[in-house]
């Protein structure tokens, strides 16, 4: 467990600003992991400051006298990114006029921040994975095996899980990048932190153009700790700069600050789904219902058909052979009564059959009929139906929904 003392140093040396538990939690881990050699993955939506954490664990680890390197992988073109990481020969491709070194060549000995790991093509994301299982890698173009010593610090505001899913990231490397996985809080679950982050931007920008400084009134600090942010740390930033330019009264309420948070789509989002809850249940309930009666028309028919070919069946004669290989009478193989035990043995199997067909269609339709009505996004319909999201996409692709 960190001391005040150290949490408070870490945060002075890094521009963290911030008190909640969440936040501080972040810090600790990044802290306890950085003297190993462990990779590192930190997840967290798009604007919490994920950039912070993988500065920490190269200050903190043996490797903070070696260069850091920091890579948005979403803005190298997929043409250039596998030259770009791992270097290229000369003549390897149109302007490749002498050897080049990539940033794992570079980074020899050091770290290297993978920002937006997510967007890596496929292909990269296998010269990757050789990287960090073996420290091998050749240059675009070449053949000779070059070795390098990085520690690599990922990180993605996509669900690695889903985009596994989909095809589009691959699951070895994934486990790989994730030995150790740090999870940045969206400014929305740290409340307790809005006005204090508002006050140290405007406080900023006030100073930068010597203006004089601004103050919330109670009403729109309220309003500031209760609004979504979509954009986290960087939407509110933007926020506190506007109000500081744009303002004259330096006294800001309610109904000033108001006009520059955009409608909260979010909470319009829940207001409408919440008005519009009932009639979509009561459509889905009745699709359902109806989905079962016809089913329930076809397994009748289905026990109809089965019935009549097990009593065929049971009570079909055997037809018994003479010495001169002429038929004989008929012979009924087996007593009358044990016919009746296996149509009702049948007529068991058909109802658990039945209501095994009923469960899995109405699992089926509901997972369905949630991801319609989260657009796709497999983490709030896992949290819609009440449902594991490791299970979630099982039954998805088990489905091939």
């Amino acid at each position: 467990m960190l001391t005040e003392e150290k949490l408070t140093e870490i945060k002075q040396r890094f521009s963290i600003i911030g008190n909640s538990e969440l936040i501080n939690r972040a810090i600790e881990r990044a802290y306890l992991v950085a003297p190993t050699d462990y990779s590192l993955l930190v997840v967290g939506e798009s604007g919490v400051g994920k950039e912070h954490f993988p500065k920490i664990v190269h200050a903190y680890s043996a490797r903070k006298h070696e260069r850091y390197i920091a890579i948005n992988c979403g803005a190298i073109p997929n043409g250039t990114i596998d030259s770009e990481l791992f270097g290229h020969v000369k003549g390897a491709f149109t302007g490749a006029i002498g050897d080049h070194k990539g940033y794992f060549e570079e980074a020899d000995g050091g770290t290297i921040f993978l920002d937006e790991v997510g967007e890596l093509p496929l292909e990269t994301q296998v010269r990757l994975l050789r990287v960090l299982e073996t420290g091998e890698f050749m240059r675009v173009g070449s053949s000779e095996v070059k070795k390098t010593n990085v520690r690599v610090v990922a990180a993605t505001n996509l669900d690695l899980q889903e985009a596994i899913l989909n095809n589009t990231f691959r699951e070895d490397l994934f486990y790989r990048l994730s030995t150790i996985t740090i999870n940045v809080p969206p400014l929305r679950e740290r409340k307790e932190d809005i006005d204090l982050l508002f006050r140290k931007f405007a406080s900023d920008c006030t100073e930068r153009y010597h203006m004089p400084p601004v103050r919330l009134t109670d009403d729109a600090r309220q309003l500031l700790c209760n609004y979504y942010f979509r954009g986290n740390i960087r939407q509110l930033k933007n926020i506190a700069e506007q109000v500081c330019v744009l303002e004259r009264k330096r006294e800001i309420n309610a109904n000033t600050l108001r006009q520059y948070l955009p409608e909260e789509e979010q909470h319009r989002g829940i207001a409408r789904y919440n008005a519009n809850q009932t009639q979509d249940f009561a459509n889905e309930r009745e699709f359902i219902y109806k989905m079962l009666f016809e089913m329930k028309k076809e397994l009748d028919r289905l026990k109809q058909v089965v019935a009549q070919l097990t009593t065929e069946k049971f009570n079909a004669p055997d037809i018994v052979e003479s010495p001169d290989t002429k038929p004989v009478m008929p012979i009924i193989s087996m007593p009358e009564h044990h016919n009746y035990q296996q149509a009702e043995e049948v007529s068991e199997q058909n109802q658990e059959i039945e209501h095994a067909a009923n469960l899995i269609e109405v699992e089926k339709e509901t997972i369905r009929r949630a991801l319609e009505r989260n657009k796709g996004n497999r983490k709030a319909t896992a949290s819609e139906i009440g449902m594991a999201e490791r299970t979630l996409y099982r039954k998805i692709k088990e489905y091939g929904l």
